[in-house]
Protein backbone atom coordinates (compact mmCIF):
# COMPACT_ATOMS: atom_id res chain seq x y z
CA UNK A 1 0.00 0.00 0.00
CA UNK A 2 2.58 2.60 0.86
CA UNK A 3 4.24 1.79 -2.31
CA UNK A 4 1.42 2.63 -4.65
CA UNK A 5 1.27 5.74 -2.50
CA UNK A 6 4.80 6.79 -3.79
CA UNK A 7 4.42 5.92 -6.41
CA UNK A 8 0.78 8.05 -7.45
CA UNK A 9 2.69 11.20 -5.55
CA UNK A 10 5.73 10.49 -7.81
CA UNK A 11 3.43 10.98 -10.54
CA UNK A 12 1.93 14.39 -9.05
CA UNK A 13 4.97 15.66 -8.55
CA UNK A 14 6.27 14.94 -12.33
CA UNK A 15 3.17 16.24 -13.16
CA UNK A 16 3.15 19.53 -11.36
CA UNK A 17 6.96 20.38 -12.34
CA UNK A 18 6.28 19.93 -16.27
CA UNK A 19 3.48 22.71 -15.43
CA UNK A 20 5.29 24.66 -13.93
CA UNK A 21 8.11 24.74 -16.48
CA UNK A 22 5.38 25.19 -18.89
CA UNK A 23 4.45 28.42 -17.51
CA UNK A 24 7.83 29.88 -16.74
CA UNK A 25 8.44 29.39 -20.66
CA UNK A 26 5.39 31.07 -21.26
CA UNK A 27 6.11 34.14 -18.80
CA UNK A 28 9.54 34.33 -19.75
CA UNK A 29 9.32 36.19 -23.20
CA UNK A 30 7.04 39.08 -21.37
CA UNK A 31 10.05 39.66 -19.47
CA UNK A 32 12.13 41.89 -20.99
CA UNK A 33 15.53 42.75 -18.76
CA UNK A 34 16.72 46.67 -17.64
CA UNK A 35 19.54 47.39 -20.30
CA UNK A 36 22.75 47.83 -18.61
CA UNK A 37 23.92 51.60 -18.25
CA UNK A 38 26.25 53.08 -20.81
CA UNK A 39 29.95 52.81 -20.51
CA UNK A 40 30.69 56.41 -21.39
CA UNK A 41 27.95 58.94 -19.71
CA UNK A 42 26.75 61.82 -21.59
CA UNK A 43 23.95 64.01 -20.76
CA UNK A 44 23.41 66.81 -23.09
CA UNK A 45 19.54 67.52 -22.62
CA UNK A 46 20.94 68.55 -18.97
CA UNK A 47 24.84 69.74 -19.65
CA UNK A 48 26.53 72.13 -21.58
CA UNK A 49 29.88 70.81 -21.67
CA UNK A 50 31.33 74.27 -23.83
CA UNK A 51 30.73 76.32 -20.87
CA UNK A 52 32.41 76.42 -17.24
CA UNK A 53 35.27 77.07 -15.92
CA UNK A 54 39.28 75.48 -15.41
CA UNK A 55 39.89 74.16 -11.39
CA UNK A 56 43.53 73.12 -10.52
CA UNK A 57 42.92 69.91 -9.16
CA UNK A 58 47.02 68.18 -8.98
CA UNK A 59 44.70 64.57 -9.13
CA UNK A 60 44.41 65.13 -12.26
CA UNK A 61 47.21 63.28 -14.75
CA UNK A 62 47.53 63.05 -18.75
CA UNK A 63 46.74 59.93 -19.99
CA UNK A 64 49.73 59.68 -22.05
CA UNK A 65 53.64 61.05 -22.32
CA UNK A 66 56.49 62.19 -24.85
CA UNK A 67 56.74 58.61 -26.11
CA UNK A 68 53.62 58.23 -27.59
CA UNK A 69 54.19 57.54 -31.27
CA UNK A 70 51.89 59.62 -32.90
CA UNK A 71 53.96 62.98 -31.32
CA UNK A 72 54.59 65.86 -33.22
CA UNK A 73 57.59 67.23 -32.27
CA UNK A 74 57.34 70.62 -31.79
CA UNK A 75 54.21 69.76 -29.90
CA UNK A 76 55.49 67.17 -27.67
CA UNK A 77 56.00 69.63 -24.94
CA UNK A 78 57.03 67.66 -22.52
CA UNK A 79 60.18 65.59 -24.61
CA UNK A 80 60.72 69.90 -25.43
CA UNK A 81 61.05 70.22 -21.51
CA UNK A 82 58.94 73.22 -22.04
CA UNK A 83 58.22 74.61 -18.39
CA UNK A 84 55.23 74.49 -16.30
CA UNK A 85 53.80 71.26 -17.37
CA UNK A 86 53.05 69.45 -14.40
CA UNK A 87 50.72 72.86 -14.13
CA UNK A 88 49.14 72.69 -17.29
CA UNK A 89 47.51 69.40 -16.68
CA UNK A 90 46.65 69.22 -13.35
CA UNK A 91 44.25 72.43 -14.42
CA UNK A 92 40.64 70.72 -14.70
CA UNK A 93 37.56 71.74 -16.94
CA UNK A 94 34.29 71.88 -14.85
CA UNK A 95 31.17 72.27 -17.30
CA UNK A 96 28.36 74.54 -15.74
CA UNK A 97 25.42 73.11 -13.86
CA UNK A 98 27.58 70.47 -11.91
CA UNK A 99 27.92 68.47 -15.05
CA UNK A 100 30.83 66.38 -14.58
CA UNK A 101 33.37 65.88 -17.89
CA UNK A 102 34.75 62.07 -17.22
CA UNK A 103 38.13 61.35 -18.82
CA UNK A 104 37.65 58.97 -21.78
CA UNK A 105 38.52 55.19 -20.92
CA UNK A 106 40.26 54.56 -24.04
CA UNK A 107 39.32 50.45 -24.29
CA UNK A 108 35.87 51.36 -23.60
CA UNK A 109 35.41 54.19 -26.40
CA UNK A 110 37.15 52.09 -28.82
CA UNK A 111 35.22 48.92 -28.30
CA UNK A 112 32.18 50.85 -28.87
CA UNK A 113 33.77 52.44 -32.09
CA UNK A 114 34.84 48.84 -32.95
CA UNK A 115 34.61 48.02 -37.52
CA UNK A 116 34.48 52.26 -37.24
CA UNK A 117 36.34 55.36 -38.42
CA UNK A 118 36.32 58.83 -37.56
CA UNK A 119 38.18 61.65 -39.76
CA UNK A 120 39.41 65.23 -39.19
CA UNK A 121 39.60 67.53 -41.87
CA UNK A 122 40.70 70.82 -41.91
CA UNK A 123 43.89 73.16 -40.72
CA UNK A 124 46.68 71.63 -38.42
CA UNK A 125 44.47 72.54 -35.35
CA UNK A 126 42.51 69.62 -36.22
CA UNK A 127 45.86 67.77 -36.87
CA UNK A 128 46.96 69.06 -32.90
CA UNK A 129 43.11 68.07 -31.93
CA UNK A 130 44.19 64.32 -33.79
CA UNK A 131 47.93 63.53 -32.56
CA UNK A 132 45.86 64.24 -29.11
CA UNK A 133 43.30 61.55 -29.90
CA UNK A 134 45.71 59.26 -31.04
CA UNK A 135 48.15 59.39 -28.18
CA UNK A 136 44.92 58.32 -25.54
CA UNK A 137 43.48 55.67 -27.82
CA UNK A 138 46.86 53.93 -28.27
CA UNK A 139 46.90 53.37 -24.53
CA UNK A 140 44.25 50.64 -25.17
CA UNK A 141 45.81 49.29 -28.42
CA UNK A 142 49.84 49.10 -28.00
CA UNK A 143 49.75 47.24 -31.78
CA UNK A 144 48.31 50.69 -33.19
CA UNK A 145 50.19 52.00 -36.27
CA UNK A 146 50.37 54.89 -38.23
CA UNK A 147 47.84 55.35 -41.42
CA UNK A 148 48.22 57.20 -44.12
CA UNK A 149 45.83 56.30 -46.88
CA UNK A 150 43.04 57.63 -48.71
CA UNK A 151 44.46 60.77 -48.80
CA UNK A 152 44.61 61.30 -45.77
CA UNK A 153 47.78 63.45 -44.06
CA UNK A 154 48.64 61.36 -41.14
CA UNK A 155 46.28 59.20 -38.95
CA UNK A 156 46.47 55.39 -36.77
CA UNK A 157 45.06 52.17 -37.48
CA UNK A 158 43.88 50.45 -34.26
CA UNK A 159 44.03 46.61 -35.12
CA UNK A 160 42.50 45.13 -32.02
CA UNK A 161 39.00 47.06 -32.53
CA UNK A 162 39.12 47.65 -36.78
CA UNK A 163 39.17 51.73 -35.87
CA UNK A 164 40.97 53.86 -38.25
CA UNK A 165 41.43 57.83 -36.97
CA UNK A 166 43.01 59.92 -39.28
CA UNK A 167 43.58 63.61 -40.08
CA UNK A 168 43.07 64.95 -43.77
CA UNK A 169 44.82 68.09 -44.65
CA UNK A 170 42.41 71.13 -46.48
CA UNK A 171 43.06 74.68 -44.51
CA UNK A 172 40.65 75.91 -46.74
CA UNK A 173 38.43 72.98 -47.15
CA UNK A 174 37.88 73.94 -50.97
CA UNK A 175 40.39 73.69 -53.75
CA UNK A 176 43.03 76.26 -54.03
CA UNK A 177 46.41 76.31 -56.28
CA UNK A 178 49.33 78.45 -57.21
CA UNK A 179 49.32 80.52 -60.45
CA UNK A 180 52.49 82.83 -60.41
CA UNK A 181 52.21 86.33 -62.04
CA UNK A 182 54.48 85.13 -64.99
CA UNK A 183 51.74 82.24 -65.99
CA UNK A 184 48.98 84.43 -65.92
CA UNK A 185 50.99 87.49 -68.08
CA UNK A 186 49.81 89.90 -65.42
CA UNK A 187 51.79 93.63 -66.08
CA UNK A 188 51.32 97.06 -64.47
CA UNK A 189 51.67 95.89 -61.08
CA UNK A 190 55.29 94.38 -59.88
CA UNK A 191 54.43 93.76 -56.05
CA UNK A 192 52.08 91.05 -57.32
CA UNK A 193 54.00 87.60 -57.16
CA UNK A 194 51.25 85.78 -58.23
CA UNK A 195 47.74 84.52 -57.00
CA UNK A 196 45.63 81.51 -55.06
CA UNK A 197 42.94 80.73 -56.99
CA UNK A 198 40.21 79.26 -54.97
CA UNK A 199 37.60 77.27 -56.41
CA UNK A 200 34.82 77.73 -53.94
CA UNK A 201 32.61 74.99 -55.28
CA UNK A 202 35.03 72.21 -55.46
CA UNK A 203 36.06 70.26 -52.49
CA UNK A 204 39.76 70.14 -52.16
CA UNK A 205 41.31 66.86 -53.44
CA UNK A 206 43.01 65.77 -49.84
CA UNK A 207 39.43 65.11 -48.46
CA UNK A 208 36.82 64.50 -51.40
CA UNK A 209 37.47 60.83 -52.05
CA UNK A 210 37.46 60.04 -48.28
CA UNK A 211 34.57 61.81 -46.92
CA UNK A 212 31.89 58.08 -47.61
CA UNK A 213 34.93 55.76 -45.90
CA UNK A 214 34.44 57.67 -42.18
CA UNK A 215 31.43 57.24 -39.26
CA UNK A 216 32.43 59.98 -37.69
CA UNK A 217 33.71 63.70 -39.37
CA UNK A 218 35.01 66.28 -37.76
CA UNK A 219 35.08 69.60 -39.99
CA UNK A 220 37.40 73.05 -39.59
CA UNK A 221 38.84 76.09 -40.95
CA UNK A 222 39.61 79.26 -40.16
CA UNK A 223 43.54 80.09 -39.43
CA UNK A 224 44.87 80.46 -43.07
CA UNK A 225 41.98 83.16 -43.64
CA UNK A 226 44.28 85.96 -42.61
CA UNK A 227 46.88 88.48 -44.82
CA UNK A 228 49.50 86.52 -42.93
CA UNK A 229 48.85 83.81 -44.88
CA UNK A 230 47.71 85.49 -47.95
CA UNK A 231 49.62 89.32 -48.03
CA UNK A 232 48.78 91.87 -50.83
CA UNK A 233 51.64 90.08 -52.95
CA UNK A 234 49.97 86.61 -52.98
CA UNK A 235 46.27 86.86 -52.60
CA UNK A 236 43.24 84.69 -52.84
CA UNK A 237 41.04 85.33 -55.97
CA UNK A 238 37.82 83.60 -55.79
CA UNK A 239 35.99 81.33 -58.70
CA UNK A 240 32.97 79.61 -58.68
CA UNK A 241 31.48 77.16 -61.71
CA UNK A 242 34.92 78.59 -63.34
CA UNK A 243 34.48 81.58 -63.50
CA UNK A 244 36.21 84.50 -61.50
CA UNK A 245 33.48 86.15 -58.69
CA UNK A 246 33.03 89.61 -59.24
CA UNK A 247 33.40 91.99 -57.39
CA UNK A 248 36.29 90.02 -55.98
CA UNK A 249 35.56 89.36 -52.36
CA UNK A 250 37.70 90.25 -49.55
CA UNK A 251 39.06 87.43 -47.18
CA UNK A 252 36.03 87.15 -44.63
CA UNK A 253 33.45 87.32 -47.42
CA UNK A 254 35.47 85.07 -49.48
CA UNK A 255 35.46 82.64 -46.25
CA UNK A 256 31.87 83.23 -46.29
CA UNK A 257 31.10 82.09 -49.77
CA UNK A 258 33.44 79.04 -49.15
CA UNK A 259 31.30 77.89 -46.11
CA UNK A 260 28.41 78.17 -48.07
CA UNK A 261 29.38 76.28 -50.72
CA UNK A 262 31.36 73.41 -48.53
CA UNK A 263 28.49 72.96 -46.46
CA UNK A 264 26.35 72.67 -49.39
CA UNK A 265 28.56 69.99 -50.42
CA UNK A 266 28.66 68.10 -47.48
CA UNK A 267 25.08 68.29 -47.15
CA UNK A 268 24.46 66.39 -50.44
CA UNK A 269 27.49 64.48 -51.08
CA UNK A 270 28.34 63.33 -47.55
CA UNK A 271 26.40 60.25 -46.28
CA UNK A 272 23.35 61.23 -44.03
CA UNK A 273 24.03 58.35 -41.38
CA UNK A 274 27.30 59.93 -41.37
CA UNK A 275 28.24 61.67 -37.43
CA UNK A 276 29.11 65.01 -38.50
CA UNK A 277 30.65 67.78 -36.48
CA UNK A 278 32.46 71.16 -37.14
CA UNK A 279 34.95 72.15 -34.44
CA UNK A 280 34.49 76.28 -33.84
CA UNK A 281 37.73 77.95 -33.71
CA UNK A 282 40.70 77.47 -31.52
CA UNK A 283 41.57 80.84 -30.29
CA UNK A 284 45.22 82.02 -30.38
CA UNK A 285 47.03 83.81 -27.64
CA UNK A 286 49.73 86.32 -29.00
CA UNK A 287 50.31 89.29 -26.63
CA UNK A 288 52.38 92.25 -28.00
CA UNK A 289 52.37 91.39 -31.63
CA UNK A 290 51.59 88.73 -34.56
CA UNK A 291 53.50 85.50 -34.48
CA UNK A 292 56.01 87.04 -37.16
CA UNK A 293 56.35 90.21 -35.03
CA UNK A 294 57.46 89.01 -31.59
CA UNK A 295 54.09 88.23 -29.93
CA UNK A 296 54.53 86.00 -27.08
CA UNK A 297 52.31 83.91 -24.66
CA UNK A 298 54.71 82.66 -21.84
CA UNK A 299 52.13 82.86 -18.98
CA UNK A 300 52.13 80.20 -16.05
CA UNK A 301 48.06 80.10 -15.57
CA UNK A 302 44.63 80.57 -17.22
CA UNK A 303 43.56 83.79 -17.79
CA UNK A 304 40.72 85.19 -15.59
CA UNK A 305 36.66 85.25 -16.74
CA UNK A 306 36.92 89.15 -16.90
CA UNK A 307 39.83 89.30 -19.30
CA UNK A 308 38.07 87.34 -22.22
CA UNK A 309 36.42 90.11 -23.53
CA UNK A 310 39.26 91.92 -23.58
CA UNK A 311 41.59 89.65 -25.33
CA UNK A 312 39.30 88.56 -27.81
CA UNK A 313 36.27 90.47 -28.49
CA UNK A 314 36.25 91.61 -32.24
CA UNK A 315 35.31 95.27 -31.13
CA UNK A 316 38.74 95.83 -29.72
CA UNK A 317 40.76 95.13 -32.65
CA UNK A 318 42.80 93.15 -31.03
CA UNK A 319 45.58 90.55 -32.77
CA UNK A 320 43.27 87.43 -31.39
CA UNK A 321 40.03 88.73 -32.78
CA UNK A 322 39.89 86.25 -35.67
CA UNK A 323 38.64 83.56 -33.10
CA UNK A 324 35.22 85.08 -32.40
CA UNK A 325 34.87 86.48 -36.10
CA UNK A 326 35.40 83.26 -37.83
CA UNK A 327 33.00 81.78 -35.65
CA UNK A 328 29.96 83.93 -36.69
CA UNK A 329 30.41 83.22 -40.11
CA UNK A 330 30.61 79.49 -39.01
CA UNK A 331 27.08 79.78 -36.81
CA UNK A 332 25.14 81.16 -39.91
CA UNK A 333 26.52 79.09 -42.02
CA UNK A 334 25.67 75.52 -40.66
CA UNK A 335 22.07 77.09 -39.58
CA UNK A 336 19.27 74.17 -40.80
CA UNK A 337 22.12 71.90 -41.28
CA UNK A 338 22.84 68.27 -39.34
CA UNK A 339 26.12 69.29 -38.96
CA UNK A 340 26.65 69.33 -35.15
CA UNK A 341 28.75 72.65 -33.36
CA UNK A 342 31.60 71.28 -31.62
CA UNK A 343 32.02 74.78 -29.76
CA UNK A 344 34.96 74.47 -28.22
CA UNK A 345 36.46 78.38 -28.62
CA UNK A 346 35.26 79.44 -24.70
CA UNK A 347 36.72 76.71 -22.67
CA UNK A 348 40.35 77.09 -24.83
CA UNK A 349 40.12 81.18 -24.53
CA UNK A 350 41.20 81.09 -20.74
CA UNK A 351 44.25 78.70 -21.37
CA UNK A 352 47.26 81.49 -22.36
CA UNK A 353 49.38 79.14 -20.14
CA UNK A 354 48.83 75.92 -22.72
CA UNK A 355 50.68 76.67 -25.55
CA UNK A 356 54.23 75.48 -27.04
CA UNK A 357 55.33 79.17 -27.25
CA UNK A 358 59.51 78.71 -27.07
CA UNK A 359 59.90 75.17 -26.50
CA UNK A 360 59.53 74.03 -29.63
CA UNK A 361 62.50 71.12 -30.42
CA UNK A 362 64.85 72.76 -32.46
CA UNK A 363 66.64 75.55 -31.47
CA UNK A 364 66.31 77.83 -34.43
CA UNK A 365 62.61 77.79 -34.12
CA UNK A 366 61.16 80.71 -32.72
CA UNK A 367 63.92 82.58 -34.61
CA UNK A 368 62.56 81.26 -37.94
CA UNK A 369 58.71 81.38 -36.97
CA UNK A 370 58.25 82.72 -33.96
CA UNK A 371 56.41 81.53 -31.10
CA UNK A 372 53.54 79.24 -31.38
CA UNK A 373 50.67 80.86 -29.30
CA UNK A 374 48.31 79.08 -31.82
CA UNK A 375 48.43 75.68 -31.46
CA UNK A 376 48.51 73.51 -28.43
CA UNK A 377 50.98 71.07 -25.85
CA UNK A 378 50.54 67.71 -26.00
CA UNK A 379 49.64 66.20 -23.31
CA UNK A 380 47.36 69.92 -23.27
CA UNK A 381 44.06 71.45 -23.41
CA UNK A 382 43.18 68.87 -26.73
CA UNK A 383 43.16 66.41 -24.60
CA UNK A 384 39.63 67.77 -23.01
CA UNK A 385 38.48 68.57 -26.27
CA UNK A 386 39.02 64.58 -26.90
CA UNK A 387 37.25 63.74 -23.77
CA UNK A 388 33.57 65.94 -25.27
CA UNK A 389 33.52 64.79 -28.66
CA UNK A 390 34.44 61.00 -27.55
CA UNK A 391 31.26 61.52 -25.00
CA UNK A 392 29.08 63.57 -28.23
CA UNK A 393 30.20 60.47 -30.73
CA UNK A 394 28.54 57.88 -28.82
CA UNK A 395 25.73 60.28 -27.38
CA UNK A 396 24.41 60.55 -31.07
CA UNK A 397 25.47 57.00 -32.34
CA UNK A 398 23.95 55.40 -29.22
CA UNK A 399 20.55 57.88 -29.51
CA UNK A 400 20.91 57.41 -33.89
Amino acid sequence: MASKLSSTILIWLILLTCLLVYLYSSILPLYTPTPKPSNLSFKPKHCNFFKGHWILDFKKKPLYNEACPFHRNSWNCIKNQRENMVNINSWKWMPENDCGLEQVDPVKFLEFMRDKSIGFVGDSLNENFLVSFLCVLHLADGSGKKWKRKGAWRGGYFPKFNVTVAYHRAVLLAKYEWQPAKALNLSGNDELKGVYRVDVDIPADDWVEAAKFYNVLVFNTGHWWGIDKFPKEKPLVFYKKGQPILPPPGLLDGLKVVLENMISYIERKVPHETLKFWRMQSPRHFYGGEWNRNGSCMYNEPLAEGQLDTWFDPSNGGVNKDARQVNGLIKEALRDTDIQLLDLTHLSEFRADAHPAIWLGKKDAVAIWGQDCLHWCLPGVPDTWVDILSASIQYNLESG
